[in-house]
Order: C-alpha cells, then structure tokens, then sequence
C-alpha cells in the first residue's frame, strides 16, 4: 500500500474515533489533512474535486519532491490502532450523556455516567467533569473581574479528577484519551514534567489525537526539551516537530518539515498556513500574502489564521484588500476572535483607534487568551498617547505567551515613552533575546543606550552593529554608527560607516538630510587626511546641492586649494549660486 493510501485509511480510522470522543477540534484537524491527500484519479473525476484543476504557482514552489512509498522518517511505522469497542459501554446511557455534552450540559452527562465503567464512558465522564469546572471557572471571572479582567478563579474539579486518573495510570488500566486529559490537568496545575511524560505516553499510544500533540508542543520551550522526549516513529510525529520548531524560532528546520510534509499531503491548506506563519515570522510579507490569495481562492470562508494576512495587509497598507478581507469574514462569522482582530486592523489602518480597540476587545470577550488582541489593542493605545492601558494590555500578553517578542518590544516602547529607559531597556532586553534577528528591536535597545540617563554609547554602538547585520530595512544602523563615532571622535570608523551609508542610499537611489551629511563628513576627512582628490569629489557632489552646503562645499574646495599648490585649479566662484 502506498504511503497516501495509508495515511487516507488510518484517517478515516483517527476520524470516527476522534469524533466518538467529542474531540472536535482533533477530528476537524484530522478531517482537513484527509481533505489533503491527492485523491485517486482513478475514482475521482475532475468534476468531483476541485483538487484536480492542477497545481498553483504556492504549491509548485513548496512541493520539492513526491512521496510514493513509505518515506525514510517514516510515514506509519505506527499504526493508528482500532479502538475495539467497549463490552462495558451502556450504549442508552453512553448515548443520552454524550447528548447533554453536545447541549453543553457538562454536569448532567457526567451525572448519568457516575456508575458507568466502560472506557468511552470513563472519558467521557472526566472530560465532562473537567468541562464543567471550566465553565464554570470562566463564569467567576466574569462576576469578580469582569470579561478581561484577572482573577483567582480555578477549576474546582482538578483535584478530584486528578487523583482518580492518577490512580487509573497507577493501575495500568487507563487508555490514551484519559492520558491526554490527565496531562492538561497537570499542566494547569503546573507540574510540567509529569505532563510532559504523560502527554508522551498518550501520544505513543494513540498518535491520532492532535489535541495531544499540541499540548505537548506548548510544553517544548527549549531544544533540550524537545531532545528528551522519548516519541515513537510516526509521521504524526513529524507535524509535532514542524510546529515545535516553529514555535522554538528554528525556521529553516520548521520550513523543512513541512515542505516535506507536503509530499504526501500535496493539497492541505493547514500546512499551507503554516508554511505562511513560518515566512510570517522571517518578514517575507511578499511569499506570505501570495499564499493566503491562494488560500483565499481554495477556502473562501476560511476565517483561521486569516488574521495573519490582515496583519501582512496592515504593515503593507494595502488598504482595499484589507477591506475587503474584513467585509468577507463580516459576512461569514462576526463572532470570531480572527474577525474581530482582522476588523480592528481595517480601523487602525483608517486611524480609527478607538473603534479598533472596540473590535479587540470584542475578540477578547469571545477568548481572553487571544495573543494578537492584546498586543494589537496595546499598539493602539500607543497610538492614542494611553500609556498605561498599553502597558496593562502587553503585560496581558506577555501572561498568555512570555515568548511573544512583540508583546515585550510593546512593553519597552511604552516606558520609552514615560521617560524610564531603565525600565524599557531591561524589556528591550527580553525582546531581543526571543528575536535575535530583528533589526527594530536592536534599534531600539540602542537608541534607550543613546538617552540622556544612560549615555551608554559604546552599547549603543553595538546594538546598532547588531541591527546592521540583520537586513535594517530601514537604514537607520548604519547611519547612526556614522553619527557616534564621529561624537566619540573616532573619525577612521565613522567615515567608513558615512561611506557604507552612501553606497546603500546610491544603491536604492534615496536622497535626502543623511545623503547630504555623508558627503559633508567624508568631505572634511578626507580634506583633514590630505586625500584632496577623494574630498573634491564628495564636495563636487555638494555643489549641486541648493542649500547651506553648497557654500560649505565651495569653502572647503579654496582652503584646499591655497593648502596645496599642486592641487588642480578649480574656479569654484564660476560654479553656479
């Protein structure tokens, strides 16, 4: 059987499986990759998919090789087992339980099930438990704090459910599902290790259960992490592995994986997106927005991830796709927090900041956890002079996600702006340290160096090298190494960073103030090193310049030439006023 037959087979299996346990999100996940696989063409005509219309420029690009056989890794050295059914299951109970949990009646399904033993009964019980607790944790927020506000809200049900699974393990008598719901109580209550074993124990058992895997992903910080996990060889294994390295900021390796991916699951939006976030993340905003069209012409009532695009539409101020992306998700779901935040987006981008912080908090009623809510609403406070609302809204996210960059880089920039560099520089500093290669937060950290209470120029120096290094599309690092070493009087290093400025702004045919002051400053140099030659060219230049340096150059141009005799006669008084 081919790899792609495999996998079409196993899914349909992860699939009924999935949904019998009321994992909708697993089985949705599991239901988009099946949708994923090239169908047959042997039994699927043109006129049943639209997969056979032939392949977009996107996946022509992405698709590097074809997978026909089992792949070295190893498409299935696991196969996904068939959950036998349960003698002890009470189907009229089962049933009429598992339809309170679907009206989200989370505690009468459980009531039904207190005396059922059977595994699906068992599960469905816990996690109807742990629903419960849940709700009903979210419902004393709202009444304490409010819909965004904090609280000491906890899950009431945590402990029983603990101590009851705990024992199950113990025993050897618990299954894959009731693993996956021991090791999100675990992680809540903070004892990440263990989860982290158990979560493996879950995974290894039953790869199918994405919820699983993505928990166990949120437990990964760090390379020696991911390193000591004891996973069996599965391909499910390697969308775990794409997605850690995303999140671990390993993007060639994350890219890697899932152009690889790609060989089996040649038509999967999902790993279009993510393809998407990874370039997202390297800046590539041209590659990103081409694969959401694509995406857009594939899906068009996708609402997931579309808020990445709108972010990519908002730095590129494409103003009328923006808005036409916000009317189309209007129009599908209003109530989910992606169109919320993409609707906030079309307001910013109109100077609308108060509306827009409108729709971010709508999408944050609707998932207090949204990363993008928080730093987005954060940037709009910015924008309105409220500093501390900014600062509320990017400690806020720097809650759900302490590895979010944008959230700490938010954090600096509003103490920047109450004047405590101090306090801007040491978040400066955690921005940095999660996002090395961009070149705004060096920036940053160098112009909080460059303040008058800290005057830490030789920091500043470096962190503007940093920036240098790291493709500053804004051409503010080298210009600015050009401007402290000539402060600190080291005039050798500046007139070689004056020049690499000058030759970037030649290069992208910019002109302007730092145009003129390069050849002002190399000017002087040069006539201060006796390279009279080199310093008539750079004054010529400034000659046809209209302002002040005009003069400054034809200044320069006679005390060179009554300084040295030698010097080629140049009548500047019959150049042009």
């Amino acid at each position: 059987m081919s790899s792609k037959e495999s996998c079409r087979s196993e899914l349909r299996i992860a699939i009924r499986q999935l949904s019998d346990r009321c994992l909708y999100s697993a089985t949705k996940w599991a239901s988009e990759q099946l949708v994923g696989i090239e169908q047959d063409p042997s039994k699927f005509t043109p006129s049943y998919t639209r997969f056979q219309r032939g392949s977009s420029s996107i996946r022509r690009k992405f698709r590097t090789h074809e997978v026909t056989a089992t792949p070295p890794a190893g498409v299935s050295y696991v196969v996904t087992p068939v959950m036998e059914e349960d003698a002890l299951v009470d189907t009229d109970f089962y049933l009429l339980a598992k339809s309170y949990f679907d009206c989200r009646e989370y505690k009468r399904a459980a009531h039904v099930l207190r005396d059922q033993i059977g595994r699906k009964s068992l599960f469905l019980r816990c996690y109807a438990l742990y629903l419960a607790g849940e709700k009903r944790k979210e419902e004393e927020m709202i009444e304490l704090e409010g819909p965004l506000g904090k609280s000491n809200a906890g899950n009431q049900e945590l402990v029983s459910l603990e101590k009851e699974l705990s024992t199950l393990r113990k025993n050897g008598t618990i299954d894959p599902f009731c693993l996956y719901l021991y090791g999100i109580i675990l992680k809540q209550k903070g004892n990440e290790n263990l989860a982290r074993t158990v979560l493996v124990e879950s995974v290894n058992s039953y790869p199918w259960n994405w919820n699983a895997w993505t928990e166990l992903q949120s437990l990964c910080n760090s390379v020696d992490t991911l390193n000591s996990l004891n996973l069996s060889s599965h391909w499910m294994k390697e969308f775990f592995l794409a997605g850690v390295y995303q999140e671990l900021r390993m993007h060639s390796e994350s890219m890697l994986k899932y152009e690889y991916l790609l060989g089996t699951f040649s038509f999967s939006n999902y790993i279009q997106a993510q393809i998407a976030k990874v370039q997202y993340s390297l800046k590539e905003f041209d590659q990103v927005e081409a694969i959401f069209e694509e995406l857009q012409r594939n899906d068009p009532y996708r609402v997931e991830d579309m808020d990445m695009y709108s972010n990519v539409l908002y730095s590129k101020e494409c103003f009328s796709a923006l808005s036409y992306l916000a009317h189309r998700v209007f129009l599908t779901d209003k109530y989910r927090p992606e169109s919320c935040c993409i609707i906030g987006n079309y307001y910013s981008l109109k100077g609308q900041h108060e509306k827009a912080v409108v729709y971010f908090k709508r999408a944050l009623k609707l998932n207090k956890n949204y990363l993008s809510a928080w730093t987005l609403m954060g940037h709009e406070f910015v924008e309105m002079k409220n500093t501390p609302a900014a600062v509320d809204a990017y400690r806020r996210a720097v809650d759900v996600d302490p590895c979010d960059y944008r959230a700490w880089y938010g954090l600096g920039q509003a103490y920047e702006m109450m004047g405590m560099p101090f306090y801007a520089l040491h978040y400066f500093k955690k921005s940095v340290f999660l996002q090395p290669t961009d070149s705004r937060l060096w920036i940053a950290m160098a112009q909080c160096y460059e303040t008058e209470q800290l005057r830490m120029l030789d920091d500043a120096i470096k962190c503007y090298k940093r920036a240098s290094e790291c493709n500053d599309r804004e051409a503010i690092a080298l210009h600015q190494l050009a401007k402290l070493h000539s402060e600190l009087e080291r005039p050798e290093e500046a007139a070689y960073y004056y020049k690499k400025d000058l030759e970037r702004m030649e290069n992208e045919e910019r002109e302007g103030p730092n145009m003129v002051e390069a050849l002002l400053y190399l000017a002087s140099y040069y006539k201060t090193e006796k390279k009279f030659k080199e310093a008539e060219v750079y004054c010529t230049r400034l000659l046809d310049y209209t302002g002040p340096e005009k003069e400054t150059a034809k200044n320069l141009l006679r005390v060179m030439r009554s300084s040295q005799s030698s010097f080629p006669s140049t009548d500047v008084d019959h150049f042009p006023p």
